[in-house]
């Protein structure tokens, strides 16, 4: 047996209705992956028009991709950095205080390479509270980041990541526990003129 594109469907996956996909498709062309930085609060009602839970405070940068905002929920005080690809054709929940850094992709789709046909294969990705996600690197279709987890640049999550741990590498792999110190008080010296 061999593979089979032409024989390809979508299964059980549906992306909405033609005139919403439609409609989204120039909004993100034009708005969110356009290089000119339009308000943040613009790219907020948007999302919020198409369906997408925002909380308060998201930083959307340049560039930025999103498939479906109808399955797509962000918490409060996020950032998505420039070129950042939410490719969500299942549900993706972001928690509260998520940095999502410049070039990193969130899939959920994949395909089943034992079936000749190579349907889908979808599964829901979650951010936990306080998850740094660095630059260019992976989150795969169902997995889960627990709270103040870091994946690094580069690395690729293709399995939940536990709270609290620093992961690396393809596949990434925990190398050390994440910790964190109170931030420093500067004070100014100032002299009398």
């Amino acid at each position: 047996m061999k593979t089979n594109l032409a024989a390809f469907n979508t299964g059980s996956y549906y992306a909405g209705p033609k005139w919403k996909v439609l409609a989204w498709y120039f909004c993100n062309y034009y708005i969110l992956n356009s290089a000119f930085p339009w308000p943040f609060a613009l790219k907020r009602g948007l999302l919020r028009l198409f369906g997408a839970r925002i909380g308060k405070g998201l930083v959307i940068k340049t560039r930025v991709r999103i498939k479906c905002p109808w399955r797509l929920t962000i918490g409060d005080h996020c950032w998505l950095g420039e070129d950042v690809w939410i490719d969500n054709l299942a549900d993706v929940t972001i928690d509260d205080h998520v940095c999502i850094s410049q070039g990193a992709l969130l899939l959920t789709g994949n395909h089943d390479y034992k079936q000749p046909d190579f349907p889908y294969r979808l599964g829901e990705i979650h951010v936990a509270s306080g998850v740094w996600i660095g630059a260019m690197a992976v989150v795969c279709a169902g997995v889960t980041c627990g709270a103040h987890a870091v994946l690094t640049v580069n690395a690729v999550a293709s399995k939940d990541l536990e709270p609290w741990l620093i992961y690396s590498g393809n596949p990434a792999v925990a190398v050390r526990k994440r910790e964190m110190v109170s931030p420093s008080v500067k004070v100014l010296n100032v002299t009398a003129i």
